[in-house]
């Protein structure tokens, strides 16, 4: 009986929430002495599958059905109801996504088990199975107990640390089988964010706001970014101008975004806006408004001009470099 962890794909690497889901599922193998079975779908070569094996997958499935490369959600919960049956596992473990959240809430209801999602801990099973949860867009956080014999995991960005503790994981094909239904979705289109640094996987975030006075001043974000090696983002009104694109629009009702380092330049810090950031390590607020209520969410603020303290950064950060 083994612990498995579904991991999804961009462009054909696994994406790096993924990866911290089977370091999350290895923690719980090692404590009750089994390992851990990756599945991955759609197109990847064997070579990147398994770098798995580096955070704590012992094997992983590989689902290769060309059909599945566009996320077909109703496939992918069958694919992972056949391999959790296959494997004999009670538990599974996957990142919490906007494919995730969907994919576990089938596969819940298809394998009978019990669902928690946005958990931030290791569960506690000194007395039952019990998880921490961030709620209430991570302003609190709730003790869920899972009474399920079989459970499902949804973990939030950062619920435990990343580091390579193993080899490579040998990689096997797995022939799932398919219903007309499971495909009964078609996907006519996709806009997907492009560059090096996908905002909803990124470590390092740098977003703009009004403050910036217009698209053509960008620039100054963009440099900090390329220095530190982050992805760029900016808030809801900044989105609605079409100074930047819709995908890079960070908050509630946008991405949520989970940085090592969030550096929000020029931006007052509306709610809304703090409710996709708030579970950042570190908060970084740049704005010469002293009262903008960001600061009260800031671990580190600077009063000052943006257009004067950007390059600053930028220049120090090159230099440290």
């Amino acid at each position: 009986m083994s612990v498995v962890a579904f991991i999804e794909l961009a462009e054909g690497a696994i994406k790096k929430t993924s990866l911290e889901a089977v370091a999350y599922a290895k923690a719980i193998a090692d404590k009750e002495g089994t390992s851990v079975t990756a599945v991955a779908m759609g197109a990847a070569s064997e070579d990147a599958l398994a770098q798995a094996g580096n955070y704590g997958a012992s094997k992983v499935l590989h689902v290769s059905d060309e059909r599945l490369n566009k996320g077909v959600i109703q496939a992918y919960a069958a694919a992972l109801q056949q391999a959790i049956e296959a494997e004999g596992a009670n538990l599974m473990i996957l990142a919490k996504s906007s494919l995730g959240d969907p994919v576990a809430a089938r596969v819940a209801i298809r394998v009978g088990a019990s669902l928690a999602s946005n958990v931030v801990e290791l569960p506690d099973t000194s007395n039952g199975f019990k998880v921490k949860r961030s709620i209430y867009t991570g302003k609190a956080f709730a003790v869920s107990e899972m009474t399920g014999e079989k459970k499902i995991i949804a973990i939030k960005k950062n619920a435990i640390g990343l580091e390579e503790s193993g080899s490579a994981a040998s990689v096997e094909a797995f022939n799932a089988n398919f219903s007309d239904a499971d495909f009964g979705t078609s996907i006519t289109g996709e806009d997907k964010q492009t560059g090096d640094i996908l905002l909803p996987e990124a470590d390092l975030v740098v977003s703009g706001g009004r403050g910036l006075k217009g698209p053509e001043n960008w620039g100054v974000i963009e440099d900090l970014a390329k220095e530190l090696g982050a992805a760029t983002g900016c808030s809801k009104p900044v989105s609605d101008m079409d100074w930047r694109p819709h995908h890079e629009h960070v908050g509630q009702t946008g991405v949520k975004v989970a940085p090592s380092l969030y550096i929000a330049v020029g931006i007052s810090g509306a709610i809304q806006h703090l409710a996709g950031v708030n579970s950042s390590k570190t908060i970084v607020v740049v704005n010469k408004d002293p009262e903008a209520p960001f600061f009260k969410a800031a671990d580190y603020g600077i009063v000052g001009d943006a257009f004067e303290v950007l390059p600053k950064l930028t220049e120090a950060v090159r230099a440290a470099k």
